[in-house]
């Protein structure tokens, strides 16, 4: 029976976890979901949820006035973004990997996924970002499940969610 249960921890036959959850912290089917979403008491990994706001976020393409963004134009303000962040985020530690969810569908929306040296690292920036806003907003943040144990709970992960630029600080 345990081995049944752990062949299949984290798969859409799980009945008691959410798979979704799991994987990338987020899920589609928001609170009314009926598995658990289990968070982790300390990890290496922070997720922002929701952080990264696109200028395009209500018409694809378009500012909020419906007006033609220029692509140039709105990577500049995800660079500019993105440095803000990775500047506000190395302060309170060695960051290994800085993902920005570029996705518009409602649970990954704007997600920012950082992943620390150490755990210290994540926990002393969990602890210094909660309540506090970004651009006017409150920064939502919790701990992710780590690259590590995702890998050793659903092996290697060939998909790819839709996420811009990654960059880590050269050792």
């Amino acid at each position: 029976m345990a081995e049944h249960l752990a062949s299949i921890f984290g798969t859409e036959h799980d009945k008691v976890n959410c798979p979704f959850y799991l994987k990338i912290r987020a899920c589609r089917h928001g609170d009314p979901c009926s598995r658990l979403h289990t968070k982790p008491a300390i990890s290496r990994t922070l997720l922002l949820s929701n952080m990264y706001q696109r200028p395009d976020m209500i018409t694809r393409g378009a500012d909020a006035q419906s007006v033609p963004m220029d692509p140039r134009k709105m990577q500049e303000h995800f660079e500019q973004f993105y440095e803000d962040l990775f500047d506000v985020l190395s302060k309170h530690g060695d960051i290994e990997s800085l993902n920005v969810c570029n996705t518009l569908t409602d649970h990954m929306v704007g997600n920012v996924y950082v992943q620390f040296r150490e755990e210290e690292h994540a926990a002393n920036a969990l602890k210094n970002l909660t309540g506090r806003f970004y651009n006017g907003r409150p920064i939502i943040v919790n701990f992710s499940i780590s690259r590590e144990l995702r890998r050793q709970l659903f092996g290697r992960y060939r998909h790819r969610h839709n996420c811009s630029r990654s960059r880590s600080r050269s050792p």
